[in-house]
């Protein structure tokens, strides 16, 4: 897993010296999948997380940033700072989704890797 981690952040390291800080998160995630690709990973964005509740599954709204299936959340942030519930989210969707480990990412910093968290549930 640390194997994988550290080519999503080069991934993510490279897309920021690329464009900076200041953009939408969209623009980052579009650009961080792309990278990844570029790297022979199987991505996916946007994924749907359901709530299972009471035996049923239902779709609350809560969307995964980007997903490498059965192995790694990535959540992507473009704000000021990260704040405790920016870990919380990540967290809840680890949970929810049944994955060991993921990473909160926020470009909107000077040098990347100051914004990058790495999670295990462990």
């Amino acid at each position: 897993m640390d194997a994988l981690t550290h080519k999503v952040i080069g991934c993510a390291i490279e897309v920021h010296s690329q464009l900076g800080p200041g953009l939408l998160e969209s623009t980052y995630e579009s650009c961080l999948i792309f990278e990844l690709k570029q790297q022979g990973l199987l991505v996916k964005s946007q994924v749907i997380l359901p709530i299972h509740y009471k035996g049923h599954s239902i779709d609350a709204g809560y969307r995964l940033d980007i997903l490498l299936p059965k192995t790694l959340i990535i959540e992507l942030k473009s704000v000021e700072k990260l704040l405790p519930i920016h870990s919380a989210q990540l967290l809840t969707y680890m949970k929810l989704a049944d994955i060991q480990t993921g990473l909160l990412i926020n470009f909107n910093v000077s040098k990347l890797v100051n914004g990058v968290k790495r999670f295990n549930l462990s």
